[in-house]
C-alpha cells in the first residue's frame, strides 16, 4: 500500500516536467514544490482520516455523498460530479502515459509508428489488471520500487559529486546561486510553478480507493497516507535541490533534468538509464491509473451514477466491464491524439489537470462535515486524526481557490486555457448529470443503486 501510494505520485512529472518549472523559477523551483507539497500534505491526512474511518469502495466519491446525506438532492449531485470528475482525470491520465510511453521506445525503436507502441501498451496493461487484484498490486510494488531505488541512488550520486569525491567534481553547491541568485526572476514563476507542480503530485490518494480491497483497510491506510508524507516531499524536494546545484536553471538542459544532471556526473549511458527508468515510471502511473479509473467508475455504477451493466464482477473479484468502460475513452484519446492533435487533444490535455483541484476541495469540505459528525455520533472511528483540525482543513480550502484563481488571471496562456477548459469540463458533467436524471425517468432499471453491493454498515454513519 505504501509503494502504491508513493508509485502515484512519482512519475513523469518529477523526471521531466519539473525541468519546466525549474526554467521558470531557477533554485527557488524548490519552494514551488514545498508550497504545492505541503497542500497535498494536508489533502491526503484528511483522506487519512476520512479512509481509515470509513473504508468504501470508491472512497471520497462516497465520502461527499455521506457528507451532505441530509440534503439528499446535494448529496446525489455533488457524489456524481466527484466521482466522474475522477474518472475523467484518470482515463486522460491513461492516454497521456500510453502516449507518452511511445514516445520514449521511440527512443530505442525509431521505426515503430507511435500509435501501435500506445495501443500495445494500453492492452497489456488492461490484461494485467483484468487478471486479479494482487496482480496490480504486484505490478505497481515492483515498478515504483523501481523509481524510489533509482531516485535514491541518483540522490546519492549526486551527494558525492556535490562534496568532490566523483572524478573532475569540486566540493560546493555548483551553480545554485551562481546566476541571479536563489530568485533570479521573483516571486511570480514561484507561485506560479506551484500550480503546475499540482498536477505532479496526482496520484497519492489512490491508495484509499485500494484500501478496501486490503485485508485490513483502516490499518494500511494509515500506515500508507503517513509514510507518504514525508517520503514524496523528500524526493521531489531533494532530488530539485541536486539537480538545479549540478545543471545551470537558465541552461536548456535543465529541461531533461535527470538526464542532464547524470551526463554533468559523466555517469555513462546517463540518456539510455533515464529513458529506461523514465519508461517504468509511465507504465507504472499507467497501471495506477487503469486501477483508480476502473475502480470509481465501479462505484458510481453502485451508487446508480453509472449504467449497472458495468457492475459484474469476475471470478477474481475483478470489475472487467468497467476497466474495459475506462479503456474506451483512452483508445479514442489515443486515436484523436494522432489524427486531430492540434484541436480536440489539447482541449482534453488542458482540461484535465484543474479538475483533481476541484476533486480535492470536495474533499476538503467533505472531511469538515463528516469529522463533525463522527465528533457527536462515533468518536471511536476516528483512527486517523486531521492535524489542528478544523483550522488547516480551511487553510487548504483556501489555498485551493487561490490557486483556482491564480490560475485564471495567470501571465501564462498554458494555465489560463487549463481553468477555463476545465470549467467546460464541469460544464459538460453537469450536463450529463441532467442527462442522467432523465433517464432514470424513463428506463429506472438503466441507471439504479445496488444495494447489495451498498453495505451502509460500512459506512458507520
Amino acid at each position: 500500500m505504501t509503494m502504491i501510494a508513493i508509485g502515484g505520485v512519482i512519475g513523469a512529472g518529477l523526471f521531466v516536467g519539473s525541468g519546466v518549472v525549474a526554467k521558470a523559477a531557477g533554485p527557488a523551483v524548490i519552494l514551488s514544490f514545498l508550497l504545492t507539497g505541503g497542500l497535498v500534505v494536508l489533502i491526503m491526512r484528511m483522506l487519512g482520516e476520512l479512509a481509515s474511518s470509513m473504508p468504501v469502495i470508491g472512497s471520497f466519491y462516497e465520502y461527499a455523498r455521506v457528507a451532505f446525506e441530509d440534503r439528499p438532492k446535494v448529496s446525489q449531485f455533488l457524489g456524481f460530479m466527484s466521482g466522474w470528475m475522477y474518472w475523467y482525470f484518470w482515463v486522460v491520465v491513461v492516454a497521456l502515459e500510453a502516449i507518452a510511453g511511445a514516445k520514449l521506445i521511440n527512443f530505442w525503436l525509431p521505426d515503430l509508428a507511435p500509435w501501435t507502441i500506445s495501443l500495445g501498451l494500453l492492452v497489456m496493461m488492461t490484461f494485467l489488471n483484468m487478471f486479479s487484484v494482487k496482480s496490480f498490486g504486484e505490478f505497481e510494488f515492483w515498478f515504483a520500487s523501481i523509481k524510489v531505488v533509482a531516485i535514491i541512488v541518483f540522490l546519492g550520486l549526486a551527494a558525492l559529486f556535490l562534496t568532490g569525491m566523483l572524478p573532475n567534481s569540486v566540493p560546493g553547491l555548483g551553480h545554485f546561486l551562481t546566476a541571479g541568485g536563489f530568485l533570479p526572476n521573483g516571486w511570480a514563476p514561484v507561485l506560479s510553478g506551484a500550480v503546475a507542480a499540482t498536477a505532479f503530485y496526482s496520484g497519492a490518494e489512490i491508495v484509499t480507493i485500494a484500501a478496501a480491497e486490503t485485508a485490513d483497510p483502516a490499518k494500511a491506510v494509515a500506515r500508507a497516507t503517513n509514510s507518504v508524507i514525508y517520503r514524496v516531499l523528500f524526493f521531489y524536494v531533494a532530488s530539485l535541490f541536486v539537480i538545479v546545484c549540478i545543471v545551470p536553471w537558465n541552461s536548456d538542459a535543465i529541461t531533461t533534468p535527470f538526464v542532464s544532471a547524470l551526463e554533468t556526473m559523466n555517469i555513462p549511458y546517463a540518456s539510455h538509464i533515464m529513458n529506461a527508468i523514465i519508461l517504468t515510471a509511465v507504465l507504472s502511473a499507467l497501471n495506477s491509473s487503469l486501477y483508480a479509473s476502473s475502480r470509481m467508475i465501479f462505484a458510481l455504477t453502485r451508487r446508480g451514477d453509472a449504467p449497472t451493466s458495468l457492475v459484474k464482477l469476475s471470478r477474481n473479484g475483478v470489475p472487467v466491464r468497467a476497466i474495459l468502460f475506462s479503456t474506451l475513452f483512452a483508445y479514442a484519446a489515443i486515436g484523436v491524439s494522432y489524427v486531430s492533435a492540434d484541436v480536440v487533444f489539447p482541449f482534453i490535455v488542458n482540461s484535465y489537470g484543474t479538475l483533481i483541484l476541484f476533486v480535492y476541495l470536495l474533499i476538503a469540505v467533505s472531511q469538515l462535515r463528516i469529522r463533525a459528525r463522527l465528533e457527536r455520533e462515533s468518536p471511536e472511528r476516528i483512527k486517523v486524526r486531521m492535524w489542528l483540525y478544523p483550522y488547516l482543513t480551511y487553510f487548504a480550502i483556501a489555498a485551493m481557490l487561490l490557486i483556482l484563481g491564480a490560475m485564471s488571471v495567470s501571465p501564462d496562456a498554458e494555465q489560463r486555457l487549463s481553468f477555463w477548459f476545465g470549467l467546460g469540463s464541469v460544464g459538460v458533467l453537469m450536463a450529463l448529470y441532467a442527462l442522467t436524471q432523465k433517464m432514470r425517468k424513463i428506463d429506472p432499471k438503466a441507471f439504479v443503486a445496488c444495494p447489495a453491493a451498498v453495505d451502509q454498515s460500512q459506512l458507520g454513519i
